[in-house]
């Protein structure tokens, strides 16, 4: 990379601000992965169409193979590993373990992230708007019944943890 034409990116990632240089036309997902070392983002067809990259971007779900890193550039982002707090797993991360909504794990970083955003946009999804919701996130082992139940699973129980405590 020529420091010529490379430009400077500073975002924050999983809650820490990192800066990094990229040239213009460097995907998010090369930055994240080679600048930063964030290897949670996979990096499967490169087109946007098999959800491996997908990532947390001010919030909303984004697939970062299909945008430049420069775009990025003061962005918050998320990956698989700003999901867990601390050795607490996220509710999602919890029960695609209970659930075995996974088996190799290459797809499985796109799916939890795609199944956060789901849930914060319907936090009451039924199977079919589950279903919908991860066409975008492609997985060759599980059949995605396990996933779907994770994803139903972790609804419920992030809507009991809102529910007021009776005192």
């Amino acid at each position: 990379m020529s420091d010529e034409t490379s430009v400077q990116i500073q975002v924050r990632v999983n809650g820490r601000m990192e800066s990094g240089r990229a040239e213009p036309r460097m995907l998010l997902s090369d930055f994240l992965r080679h600048a930063l070392g964030v290897t949670g983002v996979h990096v499967g067809c490169e087109h946007g169409v098999c959800g491996a990259c997908t990532i947390l971007l001010n919030g909303a779900m984004a697939r970062s193979c299909l945008m430049f890193a420069v775009q990025a550039d003061g962005a918050e982002i998320t990956t698989i590993e700003g999901v867990a707090s601390g050795k607490t797993l996220h509710p999602v991360q919890e029960a695609f373990r209970e659930n075995h909504g996974l088996q190799c794990g290459f797809c499985t970083p796109g799916m939890v992230l795609t199944a956060i955003d789901l849930l914060r946009r319907y936090p009451n999804p039924d199977e079919s708007r589950v279903r919908e919701e991860l066409s975008g996130n492609l997985c060759r082992c599980t059949g995605y019944e396990g996933i779907v139940a994770a994803v139903l699973d972790a609804a419920k129980k992030i809507n009991l943890a809102k529910l007021p405590s009776k005192s």
